[in-house]
């Protein structure tokens, strides 16, 4: 059985890295829209539209993985998320569908008396939706869920309402940010279109490591004491010294010449996974922390062999499915853009 669990837990984490890369990404880029400055500023926002528009719909199959998989694989997890995390978890569905509905009037709407109205539902919405991405995660290995709650507050408000969580929140918003203006800088195909995306690279950068440093400072505080564990682990900070290392070669290749995005592009990629892994190698086996002292691991949440047989026929099935149709989506509408560069 535990040969499936870890098959499983690898179409997770595959799932959420690509939902993080794509997905965030987008979110990434209606952050960067609230510090556009004014000076051509519809050429930049032209931009963003045209990175987004062909693929942003399909980025969130990596979310529903991710909630088909534990919902089927992990149900105590899926049910501490559906409990005590449901404020957070429906903060997050309402901006992804109020984010949507203003990205799509924005350009399909003739009448442009609300043009400025849907780009700053578009930017908030996604700033929103980040933010409470990373509460849930946050949330889930913070150690605050209290599994004899009964009252409002300590079931549905203090597993997430307080700092690391809050931390967490802003981190995710930091690193999204980051990842849409690294693939920015790529898209853009003239100098001048280039230069305010490499000056969001670098703020966000900047952005990135003090967000960091705040959750390592909050999760040290409380019982997680993250930084003791993250530090110790082998696995976690072999990835914390490689992505630190990673910042020389991302720097050169951002201030080069153009003809490097794909550089800047493939290192930035690189320290986020390594992020993801360090972070996920420092918790695993632990899905849940309460505030009693007990966790729950993905080795006792597992359902029964049988479901997990039959979950993994289909992930592998649709495999076969959905990176051949991703790919496809990519090639008609981004190849030409990666064939301009080279």
């Amino acid at each position: 059985m535990n040969w499936q669990i870890n098959v499983v837990l690898f179409f997770l984490g595959v799932s959420l890295l690509f939902y993080v890369l794509f997905a965030g990404a987008d979110f990434g880029a209606g952050i960067l829209e609230l510090f556009l400055r004014k000076k051509n500023q519809e050429a930049q926002r032209a931009l963003i539209t045209r990175a987004m528009a062909p693929v942003w719909e399909a980025n969130h199959v990596w979310l529903v993985l991710v909630v088909v998989i534990l919902f089927m694989a992990f149900p105590p997890i899926y049910a501490a998320l559906c409990v005590h995390l449901y404020i957070p978890v429906l903060a997050v569905l309402v901006g992804i569908v109020f984010r949507g509905c203003a990205f799509t009037f924005r350009h399909y709407d003739t009448d442009k008396t609300y043009y400025r109205a849907y780009s700053w539902g578009f930017s908030l919405s996604s700033l929103w939706t980040s933010f409470f991405l990373g509460v849930t995660g946050g949330a889930l290995f913070g150690g605050n869920l209290d599994p004899g709650a009964t009252q409002f507050a300590p079931l549905y408000l203090a597993p997430w309402w307080n700092p690391f969580c809050v931390a967490m929140g802003i981190f995710t918003s930091c690193l999204f940010a980051f990842l849409a203006a690294v693939f920015l800088v790529g898209e853009a195909k003239t100098a001048a279109l280039q230069k305010p995306f490499k000056r969001l690279a670098m703020g966000t950068n900047g952005a990135l490591v003090a967000a960091g440093g705040s959750v390592f400072f909050f999760g040290q505080r409380g019982s997680l004491k993250l930084a003791d564990t993250f530090f110790s682990h082998p696995i976690s900070l072999g990835c914390f010294v490689v992505a630190g290392l990673l910042w020389f070669p991302f720097w050169h290749s951002l201030l080069k010449a153009s003809h490097r995005n794909l550089v800047v592009r493939a290192v930035g990629v690189a320290i986020v996974a390594l992020v993801l892994f360090g972070w996920f190698a420092n918790q695993y086996p632990v899905a849940i922390r309460f505030t009693d002292g007990r966790t729950v691991s993905f080795l006792t949440a597992a359902a029964p062999p049988a479901t997990l047989s039959a979950l993994l026929g289909a992930l592998i099935a649709g495999t076969f499915l959905i990176f051949p149709a991703l790919g496809y989506l990519f090639k008609v509408f981004k190849w030409e853009t990666l064939e301009e560069k080279t």
